[in-house]
């Protein structure tokens, strides 16, 4: 059984894989400060919830944008599962495709496994967004090359910055404004219209670009937390799929052992 470790910038995203199936996933808060003992005490519960034993956990892999996150979750693997976890975009995980970017060593390996998993399961020119913290817009050519895409700042970082840079708007939850009008008749209505539909506008103004730019029919694939909200309200995605960094971390995994 494979045991993916997705760490983002707001959460890390633990999962089990048999095969490309996933069992079961569990997530955290992102802490760089978390010792690999921490981590333990917590996930070896949860295993044991779930009536998963230590051992059946044979290959790990850690894909993280949180550089000070990765020797704790290196020292999870080794000390508690007796494994050296695969490091997603070095050695026998590194990166099997085209990156044409200007310096390819910035790609993150969050967009880089992403790449990955969208070229396998959809043919063609792919657009992947991918709404975490910030939202990313990765375009992804017919070959499986990384193209480049757009980094954008994440809706909740968006709201949170409106609600701490001002002295009296509210706190308020991230979801669909009622109704379809756009003139809010108070305060939470107006800032949850302004950020939800203005966040629906950046997106579809985006891809048009993007469209226009790469000149050939493009599917447009969406994935992390609100791509489920989104895809309510717009017409943009051809496919939305909310495990996909973590499919394509079980793709590189299953590739290195080939190596």
């Amino acid at each position: 059984m494979l045991l993916a470790v997705d760490v983002g910038n707001t959460n890390v995203v633990f999962a089990l894989f048999e095969g490309r199936d996933i069992r079961t996933r569990w997530r955290i808060a992102t802490d760089p400060r978390r010792t690999g003992d921490e981590y333990a005490v917590w996930l070896l519960q949860l295993m044991a919830i779930e009536g998963i034993d230590r051992s059946a956990i044979t290959q790990m892999i850690v894909s993280t944008v949180v550089p000070r996150a990765r020797h704790n979750l290196e020292v999870l693997g080794e000390k508690y599962f007796g494994l050296e976890p695969l490091i997603a975009g070095e050695g026998r995980a590194a990166w099997d495709f085209q990156i044409d970017v200007d310096d390819p060593r910035t790609l993150g390996a969050d967009r880089a496994v992403n790449a990955i998993a969208a070229h396998a399961g959809w043919q063609g020119d792919l657009l992947v967004i991918d709404f975490g913290t910030a939202t990313t817009f990765d375009v992804i050519d017919f070959n499986g090359t990384y193209k480049g895409g757009i980094i954008a700042p994440g809706i909740n970082l968006s709201l949170d910055a409106l609600v701490n840079n001002t002295a009296k708007l509210p706190r308020i939850a991230m979801e669909a404004p009622r109704g379809e009008s756009v003139i809010g008749r108070n305060t939470e209505d107006q800032m949850l219209i302004g950020v939800f539909w203005g966040y629906v506008a950046l997106m579809e103004g985006l891809i048009a670009r993007l469209k226009a730019e790469i000149g050939r029919p493009t599917k447009v694939i969406a994935t992390g937390g609100l791509a489920l909200l989104f895809d309510e309200h717009t017409q943009i995605f051809e496919a939305v799929d909310p495990d996909l960094t973590l499919k394509g971390m079980a793709i590189l995994a299953e590739r290195a052992t080939l190596r």
